[in-house]
């Protein structure tokens, strides 16, 4: 039984099922972290946790996501004053959530998550 990762001799691969989950929960917890808790200890757009915590994430989700453009107006909006109030790494996962749903390549028959894709004994 496989639970959404491949351990093989030397690497450990990760579906990107989890990598996006992951993403998600990462970007929420930074965007309430920037909206509910910084504002009330430090000093807002200004504060250097706040800045260290979108680099954080801008690398995060790069890691987790790879590159993509989304993440650019989140971490540069970060930087103006009252733009830290909207969500914008989750907002950017989500989109990048949509995205890879229309460029995905969906198979015809039912899908087992860990299971390679296996062809169709009925296709000539």
């Amino acid at each position: 039984m496989q639970i959404g990762m491949d351990v093989n001799a030397s690497t450990i691969t990760i579906s990107p099922r989890i990598r996006m989950r992951a993403a998600l929960a990462l970007a929420i917890a930074a965007d309430l972290l920037q909206i509910a808790v910084f504002p009330m200890f430090i000093e807002g757009a200004a504060s250097p946790a706040d800045d260290l915590l979108d680099l954080a994430m801008a690398g995060a989700m790069s890691f987790l996501l790879g590159w993509h453009w989304e993440f650019v107006p989140s971490f540069f909006a970060k930087l103006v004053p009252g733009v830290d109030f909207v969500p914008l790494w989750t907002m950017a996962v989500a989109n990048v959530y949509r995205k890879s749903g229309k460029t995905a390549v969906k198979p015809d028959g039912p899908v087992i998550e860990g299971e390679p894709p296996r062809k169709d004994a009925q296709t000539k």
